[in-house]
């Protein structure tokens, strides 16, 4: 849930096998055996989970762009761009990611995709680019037009619509910029080609996410063994961190204290843990660029009734929540469902606090959040390979807040959880 996670999700989007390589390269020097040495016992125990991980095939990413394709068609789009972010990765499993200079694919709606590079960054691109998606570079010099070049492997591919679509983290400067150099195109937005494709996950994918999911909970079971009263929030996140290193990934969680904890995105005040405070812990971790996004919250020490009746109210509306995600139902309705339970138990409508301030849950992938959401006025359609968090929360400002978040996948018989329910309120760990 919580957008601190983007402080580690970028990390996420590394594979483990690239982790378990530099541990490799770095794992001897005295520093990290002695920050190794630092580490809890429980903590430092931990093995890596890093075996049995089966990458995106070469073949499944060449399914995705003729998808693409066929979806450009349906759109009357004859190409899409996108710069070197997660969808460039998605189509190709190339890494590039974003500068003031102009990097990214053009996915023609017809014949083989094509590449813009700086020209001095030619040999890097070609290092990164996997043969089987092309291995055409067109290149531009610092005083050139990367635009031109976008425009003009449109043109050789073939124009049908004169509409060029943008995937939706191309920055406003090279969509305009290839407007100016294509007069009498429309440049429009690639959402339902890209999210077409992206939000329906396959066996692969889920199983990458599965892996995510599973190694979370266990940096989160080690590193909920450590939690003591006067322990600080940064030494739990910096606990939950090494869990995940040990474990062979990078990962981490944003952890909020007592009132604070009524804050869904969190609080930069400094906290300490003490006796009967709320805990919530939200993070996770990525596998192959696959993310886990898993919030768990109890009580240091004996819960009061109050915060016992607030946490069962919490999970009654994650349950009503998955029990509403159904092949064929509206995504609004998941959010309907969960908000119901939570009103009917006393607190504020819509988004009014005390109550539930923010949608339900969203769309995961490569990106933490991604399409669609759980969340009123989305029609669209509940569909198998989608893949959402359940993350009702209960925010009571000035008290506290509860958070139960679990992500789930949509099969061909329905939905399952990645990851097993939280219990109780002293039973985090299904």
């Amino acid at each position: 849930m919580t957008h601190n996670r983007r402080k580690f999700l970028g990390l996420a989007a590394l594979s483990a096998t690239a982790l378990t390589f530099s541990d490799k390269i770095f794992g001897n020097t005295n520093a990290a055996k002695n920050m190794n040495d630092d580490l809890p016992k429980i903590i430092r125990d931990l093995s890596p989970l890093t075996d049995g991980i089966i990458p995106i095939s070469v073949e499944e990413r060449k399914q995705r762009i003729a998808k693409a394709q066929q979806l450009m068609e349906r759109e009357k789009l004859d190409a899409v761009f996108m710069e070197g972010t997660t969808s460039c990765f998605y189509f190709t499993g190339m890494h590039w990611g974003q500068s003031e200079r102009t990097f990214g694919i053009v996915i023609p709606a017809r014949g083989s995709i094509a590449y813009v590079c700086p020209k001095f960054e030619e040999d890097r691109a070609r290092e990164l680019i996997i043969p089987s998606f092309g291995d055409e570079v067109r290149c531009w010099e610092e005083h050139e037009s990367p635009y031109a070049l976008i425009v003009g492997i449109v043109k050789d591919r073939g124009v049908k619509h004169k509409r060029i679509g943008m995937e939706e983290r191309v920055r406003f400067f090279i969509a305009d910029g290839v407007k100016k150099e294509a007069p009498g195109f429309e440049i429009t937005e690639a959402i339902p080609v890209i999210a077409g494709c992206r939000i329906y996950k396959s066996k692969a994918e889920i199983a990458l996410m599965q892996k995510a999911n599973d190694v979370t909970i266990e940096a989160y079971k080690a590193a909920f063994a450590t939690i003591h009263p006067g322990m600080s929030q940064t030494e739990l996140s910096n606990n939950i961190s090494a869990a995940f290193r040990k474990l062979g990934f990078n990962g981490g969680a944003s952890v909020q204290v007592g009132k604070y904890s009524a804050l869904p995105h969190g609080s930069i005040t400094p906290q300490t843990i003490r006796e009967g405070d709320i805990l919530m812990v939200d993070g996770g971790t990525g596998c192959e660029g696959y993310a886990s996004d898993i919030t768990r919250t109890i009580v240091v020490g004996k819960p009061t009734q109050r915060q016992i009746d607030v946490w069962n109210l919490e999970k009654k509306a994650q349950d009503a929540a998955f029990a509403a995600i159904k092949i064929g139902a509206a995504c609004e309705t998941v959010d309907a469902a969960a908000r119901a339970v939570i009103v009917a138990g006393g607190f504020s409508k819509g988004y009014a606090l005390p109550g539930l301030p923010h949608r339900t849950g969203h769309g995961i992938g490569l990106d933490g959040h991604e399409w669609t959401n759980f969340v009123k006025g989305n029609k669209t359609l509940i569909a198998p390979g989608m893949c959402f968090s359940d993350e009702p929360t209960i925010s009571i400002p000035g008290e506290f807040g509860i958070r139960l978040e679990d992500c789930v996948y949509v099969a061909e018989d329905g939905p399952h959880f990645f990851s097993r329910q939280s219990i109780s309120i002293d039973q985090p760990f299904g």
